[in-house]
């Protein structure tokens, strides 16, 4: 459920830097960020040639294909009255596109596709628009491979009588380095991945984009890690290459300490530099508030010259503010290009292909309906605040391991909230309330599958049951919440008519989640028996109550606009019944005597039958 993990993050990011830096002779060196970086390449080629700019058609002569390029917010677009309208540029040249931003007028796509074409008949989508609400969108590619000449916004589904229309409609990108038996950046343009990054607006993919802000302060382009030491970004660079130099050009959060990488595989990893004792002294040494804080610029000069495909920064240890005073602050690492200065290289690197959806039947491969006597210890872990967790969100109960708060009773599994004033002591804290928190970690982990339970939950301000699935790896501090991601198959906070799903992720965590909210439809409520349940692919969450979708968020929307998708590895299942905290006090506005929860609602525990009923749980997987 949102938030629902020990840790939290500050706040921001930071990169690594190089030790005493060393300077290349100046005829190797850029004088300044190449023109061409963070340019609107469709306008530039509009402007060249304005039959670079084609449409399926146009509502009138007022509204033709090139307006949508001319760089004139007043102008726009506007397609014939047809589902099927399309508008696309050609960009002269083969560009590795990162991002694509569409200006809707009023009159905007509900659903449409972006494609990538290097020949301008064979088209690849890499983003697609399933419930387009218009304004602004910036769909960014990273981490999937768009190297086009040609881009379109071919309209499926209008979402309005009229036609498309677009303000704007502008491509960001750079062309790839080819190979080279001279001297240069062969980093330029290529793939570059890391293993966390903040959001989709700071991916891997703009260290090698050709260019930084001449302050090396300003929030452009740049990859910014989330907040822990451990750390990497690396590049492609597409054949064996022999190296030289490194440029790391840092916004403020740059690092301490860190590691050069190379490799040929991009498996095994070789040190080739890493900054003195005394350099890293320096750099710990320069603290500043985050407002006074500036980048800096580090050139790396090996020794001697190194092979490999692969280059690697690895964070060791990130930089210090003051923020505000008197106690420091470490964010992420931040960086805003990654050059490679050598010979070799090649213009085929590419990212791999993203997963595709599994094949074969659904077949179960956990279940429990709970009609033993006692629960079912070899699947399910009780878990206790102060042992197998902190306490979170602002709740006011305290997990326990007790029939009173955990039991099955006539077929069902019951979650029951009990009040006791000051009775319980857990974690170095008292509570006035206990509940159950039950899990399949460490019994059941799994990757990818339809989870289902059918449920019965109270009705009351603050009581907050929920369904939910966490990455297993929540509780390994190098990667922790929300990078180990979080689905909430359902939650309820106290409302009789509905329930939510959500997603929880880098840059998309919190408050901030990917959600939706459904009402039961023809008078259902919540205390009725209901199924829950959510579909996890390779590709997708798609989730149900009553077999009926009520949200579908696909990887591709989800990293093209968010961030990460981080549901590729293993989650296991959670049932609770929590009471307050931070969601219900959103909705309700509660602040006493419990930050969530009413008096009536206390009132209610104290009375009894406060619970939530899980009738059956179910875990389906392909294969």
């Amino acid at each position: 459920m949102a938030s629902r993990t020990l840790l939290t993050a500050l706040a921001a990011l930071t990169l690594l830097a190089a030790g005493p830096a060393f300077t290349p002779p100046a005829a190797a060196r850029p004088a300044a960020a190449a023109a061409a970086w963070d340019t609107d390449r469709a306008a530039s080629a509009y402007a060249a040639n304005p039959s670079a700019v084609t449409a399926s058609g146009s509502e009138n002569a007022g509204t033709a294909p090139g307006l949508a390029f001319d760089g004139n917010a007043g102008t726009r677009w506007s397609s014939d009255f047809a589902d099927g309208a399309w508008l696309r540029v050609d960009l002269g040249t083969t560009v590795r596109v990162d991002r694509v931003v569409l200006d809707w007028e009023a009159a905007y796509g509900k659903r449409y596709v972006l494609e990538a074409s290097r020949n301008g008949t064979d088209w690849t989508p890499f983003y697609t628009e399933t419930a387009g609400t218009g304004g602004s969108v910036t769909a960014h590619t990273y981490p999937q491979e768009v190297t086009a000449r040609y881009v379109r916004m071919r309209g499926i589904e209008r979402a309005t009588p009229y036609g498309y229309s677009l303000y704007s409609f502008k491509v960001y990108g750079g062309e790839p380095a080819p190979a080279s038996t001279t001297r240069a950046n062969l980093a330029l343009n290529h793939p570059a991945y890391a293993n966390f990054y903040q959001h989709a607006g700071n991916s891997p993919a703009f260290v090698t984009d050709g260019g930084w802000p001449a302050d090396l302060k300003a929030d452009q382009t740049r990859w910014a890690s989330d907040w822990n030491a451990d750390r990497w970004v690396s590049v492609d660079l597409g054949a064996t290459s022999t190296i030289d130099t490194v440029d790391l050009y840092w916004e403020a959060a740059y690092a301490v300490d860190y590691e050069l990488q190379v490799s040929d595989d991009n498996r095994t990893w070789r040190t080739v530099y890493r900054p003195s004792a005394t350099e890293v002294a320096a750099r710990r040494a320069d603290v500043k508030s985050p407002a006074e804080a500036t980048g800096r610029h580090d050139t790396v000069r090996l020794p001697a010259p190194v092979t490999g495909r692969y280059v690697r920064m690895l964070g060791k240890e990130r930089r210090s503010f003051y923020n505000p005073a008197p106690a420091t602050a470490q964010f992420g690492y931040s960086l805003y290009e990654f050059q490679v200065w050598g010979t070799g290289g090649s213009a085929s690197a590419a990212y791999p292909a993203l997963p595709a959806d599994q094949q074969g039947t659904y077949q179960t491969r956990f279940f429990d309906d709970f009609t033993s006597s006692a629960l079912d210890r070899s699947k399910w872990r009780v878990v206790r605040t102060g042992t197998e967790m902190g306490s979170v969100n602002g709740e006011a109960q305290a997990y326990v391991d007790s029939t009173e708060n955990i039991r099955q009773e006539n077929g069902a599994l019951v979650l029951r909230a009990k009040y006791c004033k000051g009775c319980t002591r857990a974690g170095g804290g008292t509570y006035d309330f206990t509940s159950g928190r039950i899990d399949t970690n460490t019994k059941f982990d799994f990757t990818y599958g339809r989870v289902s339970a059918r449920m019965k939950l109270p009705v009351g301000d603050g009581f907050w049951p929920a369904f939910w699935l966490l990455g297993s790896d929540v509780d390994d501090p190098s990667v922790s919440w929300p990078a180990s991601g979080e689905t909430d198959i359902m939650e309820n906070i106290g409302y009789a008519d509905w329930t939510s799903s959500a997603l929880h992720g880098p840059g998309y965590s919190a408050d901030g989640n990917i959600g939706a909210r459904q009402v039961f439809p023809g008078g259902g409520r919540v205390d009725q028996w209901h199924t829950y349940a959510v579909e996890w692919t390779p590709t997708a969450m798609r989730f149900f109550v009553d077999d009926r979708l009520v949200q579908e968020t696909t990887r591709n929307k989800l990293e093209s606009t968010r961030g990460k998708w981080v549901f590729d590895h293993n989650q296991y299942v959670i049932l609770n019944l929590a009471l307050g905290g931070a969601y219900p006090a959103g909705w309700n506005q509660v602040t006493s005597p419990y930050w969530g929860l009413p008096q009536s609602s206390v009132d209610r525990i104290a009375g009894g039958g406060v619970q939530a009923e899980v009738d059956w749980v179910r875990v389906e997987q392909k294969g």
